[in-house]
């Protein structure tokens, strides 16, 4: 403090032409000497230190700049505060609404450790505290900071990890009670008030305490100050008086103590002195002049001119708006001062970390070392496939770990409770890994699925080919007996057919679900809509054969081609009204197997896809009560007889599928579906055409008009 004072007394650009005085006391570190010692100066009984260089004896006192230890300048900071005195503290804690510090508040410090603590994921906590202002406040600072970082703090038990926020003299007095038997390992965490304080080095259990401590720096010219120190000066100052005694353990008024003190000085101890731990106190006295300085003085550097008239107020200097102390801010040697709304100024601490070399320790700055990390924990951290279940009556980082209950997983440690099984995938036995489950669906790959797209395109071609035979042998007997026009769209609609259960092989996607299921209902109406004309054709050729029928000409080839369209219309209605209204649409059927997904075409509107069956079955049924009664008529090629066969195979294939269908599980389903369309479409070829054209091709002497028409 003095040789900031002195330097500030001898620059040109601050201050200039005004001198600072200044008054040192001695506190200490009581409370009630520092309340004594502020009564004393602010009721002028001050005993004055330095009086030379015509310093007035009258002046105010402008500031106050605090000692390091908390609770005596708080208390000195509330019997000031109404006199509105500044106090520029080396301390921590900001209390007063004139109260400045030049070391951050602790409360930046306490995040700071509580972050260090959550990095290496320790959560069971031991804490130990000065019982004052500094240790109160500060760990209240770091449990609050602690709680939102997920920390658990006790003050018995057995944690591994222990934070202290005491004064170095307390923690003294603590290593030293543990130091007389044989103590636990420990990890301390310290505060910056003992973790750099070299008193506390022989303590060996001490070893890899980490802590937060004030940035290093230098101080320039202080080791000059120190070494150009004379005698002389020593002994007027009962400061560095006791400063020297302390330091060589001799009495000053010794000639022994003047000789070994100034040699001892100029090659030991003022040389540590020079690289100093923090250059707070330098700190606070310069951002005090700067404020007297704003209030005092226009312009900067040597043009700088100063009022030496005006009688400053304290106030002035702490409250003015326009030169408030907050407001100052400005760097010297590297460093900067400034304060924020609260009197902090901006928080910057070094990590270090105690390195245990031959028989003493080493402070080390990390990040560059780091000792082995302990474990600091109630309770391990729960495994995959557990969750945690807390331990009744102690706190929640206390817990035991059981195995996840059926249907429900944990793929990371430490989890509070098992997540449900996603139903995309199913998990190992450990529970704890995801597994996707394998998309199923009728493919061209599958084994069924080959078979029978090979049966619907061997169909379709054996359909091309009774096409092929009816159109060569076309003005024969028997095709033209059998209304070939309806034969011919008979057997367009059977290679449809075929053709159409090759649409449900394969992954379903929106437009092959809305084909699939409309393609095959209304070829399938063609089909039996034709089925049911030649039924009816050869129904009123019976009675057409009476004495004065003249039915014919109600049913010839006009109206037969009208019922065609008119049954075919009423199918393609239906499907019209299904796919406006809700149409078929692919999903991942999750719920059918546990081990995998099922791809497949949700129906949209179920009664759209009854109903399609149904006019279908209707249809069949109707065509199947005409051909009954048509069977039995006398013509020796009765054409009504192969079509009772044909809707006698169709029916009862069509009235199997209906159960085989809706219990049928997964890709299944449409192996039925198709299975169903195969079956009934190979019925009516083999049916209806097969017999005619083994008669085309093999028996020529049955294709003649007097075979056709003979009642034999």
């Amino acid at each position: 403090m003095v040789f900031a004072i002195e330097e500030i007394n001898n620059n040109t650009e601050l201050l200039p032409g005004i001198r600072l005085g200044y008054q040192i006391y001695d506190s200490c570190a009581s409370v009630s000497m520092t309340v004594h010692l502020a009564f004393q100066f602010l009721n002028s009984l001050d005993l004055v230190f330095h009086t030379g260089k015509n310093c007035s004896q009258s002046g105010m006192v402008m500031a106050v700049v605090g000692e390091s230890g908390s609770t005596p300048s708080i208390s000195m900071s509330r019997i000031i505060s109404p006199f509105n005195i500044p106090q520029v503290n080396t301390l921590i804690f900001f209390f007063q609404t004139s109260f400045f510090r030049t070391i951050p508040s602790d409360q930046f410090q306490a995040a700071a450790l509580a972050k260090l603590i959550k990095h290496f994921d320790w959560t069971w906590i031991g804490a130990v505290r000065s019982d004052s202002d500094y240790g109160n406040n500060g760990i209240a600072s770091f449990l609050e900071a602690a709680q939102r970082e997920g920390i658990y703090v006790i003050r018995r038990s057995k944690a591994v990890v222990v934070v202290a926020f005491a004064s170095s003299g307390d923690m003294k007095i603590l290593f030293e009670e543990l130091s007389r038997e044989p103590f636990p390992p420990r990890q301390w965490i310290g505060s910056e008030s003992w973790v750099t304080n070299p008193g506390l080095r022989k303590y060996s259990f001490l070893a890899g305490t980490i802590g937060f401590g004030i940035q290093k720096s230098v101080i320039p010219g202080f080791r000059n100050f120190l070494l150009n120190l004379s005698f002389a000066q020593v002994a007027v100052s009962p400061l560095l008086t006791e400063f020297w005694e302390d330091s060589f353990n001799c009495t000053i008024k010794e000639i022994s103590c003047k000789m070994s003190g100034l040699k001892k000085a100029r090659h030991v101890l003022f040389c540590n002195l020079s690289n100093f731990k923090s250059n707070i106190i330098k700190k606070a006295v310069y951002a005090i002049a700067h404020a007297i300085h704003n209030a005092l003085c226009q312009g900067r550097n040597v043009t700088a001119q100063c009022d030496k008239l005006t009688k400053l107020q304290s106030k002035q200097v702490s409250k003015n708006e326009s030169v408030i102390l907050k407001k100052v801010n400005f760097s010297r040697n590297g460093y900067d001062v400034s304060f924020d709304t609260n009197g902090d100024p901006v928080a910057i601490y070094e990590l270090v970390n105690w390195q245990k070399t031959m028989q003493t320790f080493t402070y080390v700055t990390l990040p560059f070392y780091i000792t082995q990390v302990p474990v600091s924990v109630c309770s391990g951290s729960c495994p995959p496939g557990t969750r945690k279940v807390l331990q009744k009556g102690k706190p929640i980082c206390c817990y035991d770990c059981t195995a996840c209950p059926e249907g429900e997983i944990s793929n990371t440690t430490g989890k509070v409770k098992c997540l449900s099984v996603h139903v995309k995938c199913f998990y190992d036995a450990n529970l704890d890994t995801c597994i996707p489950k394998p998309i199923e669906f009728l493919s061209f790959q599958d084994i069924l699925g080959i078979i029978l797209a090979t049966f619907s395109v061997l169909g379709a071609c054996l359909t091309i080919i009774t096409t092929a035979i009816f159109l060569r042998h076309r003005t024969s007997p028997i095709v033209r007996a059998n209304n070939s026009e309806l034969s011919f769209l008979l057997l367009i609609s059977l290679t449809l057919c075929f053709l159409c259960s090759i649409t449900f092989i394969g992954a379903p996607s929106e437009w092959s679900c809305m084909l699939r299921h409309t393609a095959f209902g209304i070829t399938f109406v063609l089909c039996i809509s034709c089925v049911l004309g030649k039924t009816i054709v050869v129904l009123m050729a019976f009675k057409a054969r009476l004495p004065g029928s003249n039915v014919m000409k109600w049913f010839g080839p006009p109206q037969q081609r009208m019922t065609v369209m008119s049954f075919t219309f009423i199918q393609v209605l239906i499907c019209t009204i299904w796919l406006v209204l809700s149409p078929p649409f692919p999903i991942k059927n999750l719920t059918a197997y546990k081990e995998k997904i099922i791809l497949e075409c949700a129906l949209g509107s179920a009664v759209g896809f009854w109903a399609v069956l149904g006019y279908i079955g209707l249809l069949a049924a109707f065509c199947f009560v005409l051909a009954v009664l048509a069977r039995k008529l006398p013509d020796n090629f009765n054409e009504a007889k192969l079509i009772t066969f044909s809707m006698l195979i169709f029916c009862a294939v069509w009235i199997t599928f209906i159960p085989a269908y809706v219990s049928s599980p997964g890709k299944f389903t449409v192996v039925v579906e198709i299975f169903a369309i195969l079956a009934s479409s190979f019925g009516l070829i083999m049916c209806i055409f097969a017999p005619k054209c083994f008669i085309i091709l093999f028996k020529p002497e049955k294709n003649t008009k007097k075979h056709v028409l003979s009642k034999n």
